[in-house]
């Protein structure tokens, strides 16, 4: 059985990881990546699409100078996209944040394993606990990367609107404001960081204990030696 320390280190190692496991789900399910206002010119007025949209659906509505405002409508992002550069990102980041999640779980599952058993495997330990949950960290970073990435350089919010209302003409302008389950993803890198320093002070104060116990004979007092 585990000290208590160790239980108590990864436990609460354990605890962080669940909750960064339980937040990527929340930005794969959410639709709140992106709010975003287009605006188009068409022949007797301009025209703005409203949309907020995530991973996998979205919403929209119309707004034209006039008044008139079109209803709002529920869309599929894969379905509303043309561009095959844009859907290939989409799909890219999908993967990158489902490898995450795959990793944090397998995070949670060491951090849990150590907090109530010893095991033999040196990767099972605290090697495991720093694999895991860095690539964890670096798949949500890469995400949050090419997500903007994906906005400005493939125009996604322009072929999201322009698959929610076929007429649209001239792209003037574009305003974006990104979401909290964008914002989040934040919080799991955050989690993960305090995943690794937690295992590492243990780690740390367990390498010293153990070089407390194996200090040479050098160290020791010179009545003991001569004893």
């Amino acid at each position: 059985m585990p000290s208590r320390k160790k239980s108590a280190m990864f436990a609460s190692a354990f605890f962080t990881c669940v909750c960064s496991f339980v937040i990527i789900c929340v930005v794969l399910a959410t639709q709140h990546w992106m709010s975003s206002e287009v605006r188009f010119s068409s022949t007797n007025s301009s025209v703005t699409v409203s949309l907020t949209y995530g991973l996998f659906r979205g919403t929209c509505e119309q707004f034209v100078d006039a008044g008139l405002q079109v209803s709002e409508m529920t869309f599929k992002v894969s379905d509303n996209l043309s561009n095959t550069k844009a859907k290939s990102m989409i799909t890219a980041i999908i993967v990158i944040l489902v490898l995450s999640l795959l990793s944090s779980l397998l995070s949670s599952g060491f951090t849990c394993t150590n907090a109530v058993s010893n095991p033999y495997q040196t990767f099972l330990g605290p090697i495991g606990v720093y694999t895991w949950n860095s690539l964890c960290g670096i798949f949500i970073l890469i995400a949050m990367i090419l997500f903007p990435v994906n906005i400005e350089e493939n125009g996604l919010s322009v072929e999201l609107s322009r698959g929610c209302f076929s007429f649209l003409q001239v792209h003037i302008k574009s305003a974006h404001t990104y979401g909290y389950s964008y914002w989040i993803m934040l919080l799991v890198i955050f989690l993960n960081i305090a995943s690794i320093i937690i295992i590492y002070f243990y780690d740390h104060a367990r390498y010293s204990k153990k070089k407390e116990q194996e200090r040479p004979i050098e160290n020791a007092p010179k009545d003991v030696i001569l004893f």
